[in-house]
């Protein structure tokens, strides 16, 4: 049982971080199959349904808390992009009142990554080596509510968005466009050359 898994991701030793939305908390399940919670609490309260995750190569780790879907009992009262630091300790990135979604990190790890669904637009943070956020800026403004998100390696990001992927230079200028028959939730790169990118909605498509 995923518990509503939402978001997963990798760490450098293969453990896979998931955000489980109907549990409304973040663990970590090793290569053996050990599952661990590593927070479903802030500052005494659960989380609304943690939502997107990544993990820094330092073992910082940064996810979204937004909610849409109800709950009989909304204990936050703030939509938050939240750092889970190696050592445990736990504090927001940002606390908002509109809906962050997807999340990511650029390739030298300075910089943090929040698609905002309800704003339309991506904010970009500066992360220092404790993993600290600041200097909060809108990146980009797009024309529909980003979901999911990717970083290639060069720092481009790829948005799943209604009708496609949307493409974004590190800049903020945008790109191009990759149109498909769906509209993605989310997104990731795979196979040997990780140069196929894969779209997952109701359906998986691959470009």
């Amino acid at each position: 049982d995923s518990h509503g898994a939402n978001g997963n991701t990798l760490d450098a030793q293969g453990r896979l971080y998931s955000c489980e939305y109907k549990s409304r908390r973040v663990t970590r399940t090793n290569r053996a199959g050990t599952m661990e919670v590593l927070a479903d609490r802030f500052e005494g309260k659960r989380f609304n349904a943690p939502n997107d995750i990544v993990v820094r190569r330092d073992g910082h780790v940064y996810f979204t808390d937004p909610l849409f879907t109800k709950l009989e009992q909304r204990d936050l009262e703030f939509y938050g992009v939240f750092h889970l630091a190696p050592d445990g300790r736990i504090e927001t990135v940002s606390r908002g009142q509109t809906r962050p979604n997807g999340i990511a990190l650029s390739p030298d790890g300075r910089l943090l990554y929040v698609a905002n669904t309800d704003e339309r637009n991506v904010k970009q943070y500066e992360l220092d080596e404790a993993g600290r956020a600041s200097r909060e800026r809108v990146l980009a403004t797009l024309d529909a509510g980003p979901d999911g998100m990717k970083v290639d390696i060069n720092g481009n990001l790829y948005f799943a968005a209604r009708g496609g992927v949307q493409i974004y230079s590190a800049a903020g200028a945008l790109l191009g466009r990759i149109t498909a028959p769906i509209s993605p939730r989310n997104l990731a790169f795979g196979d040997a050359d990780f140069k196929t990118l894969y779209l997952v909605g109701n359906s998986i498509y691959k470009v």
